[in-house]
C-alpha cells in the first residue's frame, strides 16, 4: 500500500532554516507529481510546493525565494528546504502525491503522509 512518511519538523526562530523530509513507498515515485501542503492555524490546507515528475513547480507566493523543493528519486525522497522562516509559517506540513498526475497544479493529491509539526516563534 502507499505509504509517505515525512521527518524534520521542529521548532526554529524567525529567520531560521529546516528541511523537510518525505519517503514514499508503495507506488512509482519517479512517475508522481510530489509536494507539500500545510495546515496552520486557520485550518486551511494549502499547497506550499509542489513538483511535478517532469520538472514544472507549483508554489504559494508566500514562500518564492524562501522554500525550495526538490526530489531525489533514485531515494523515493522528497525535500522541502525552508529558509527565513516567519511565525505564519508555523503549521502542520503533509506530504503529498499525485500518482497518476492529475494535471491540474497539485491540487488533488490521492495519497497523503501523516503530518509533521513546524514551529516558528
Amino acid at each position: 500500500h502507499v505509504q509517505l512518511v515525512e521527518s524534520g519538523g521542529g521548532s526554529v526562530q524567525a529567520g531560521g532554516s529546516l528541511t523537510l523530509s518525505c519517503t514514499g513507498s508503495g507506488f512509482s515515485f519517479d512517475d508522481a507529481d510530489m509536494g507539500w501542503y500545510r495546515q496552520g492555524s486557520g485550518n486551511d490546507c494549502k499547497l506550499v510546493l509542489a513538483l511535478a515528475s517532469y520538472g514544472t513547480t507549483y508554489y504559494t507566493d508566500s514562500v518564492k525565494g524562501r522554500f525550495t523543493v526538490s526530489r531525489h528519486n533514485a531515494n523515493r525522497t522528497l525535500y522541502l528546504q525552508m529558509n527565513s522562516l516567519r511565525p505564519e509559517d508555523t503549521a502542520v506540513y503533509y506530504c503529498a502525491a499525485e500518482c497518476p498526475p492529475q494535471f491540474d497544479d497539485f491540487r488533488s493529491p490521492q495519497h497523503w503522509g501523516q503530518g509533521t509539526q513546524v514551529t516558528v516563534s
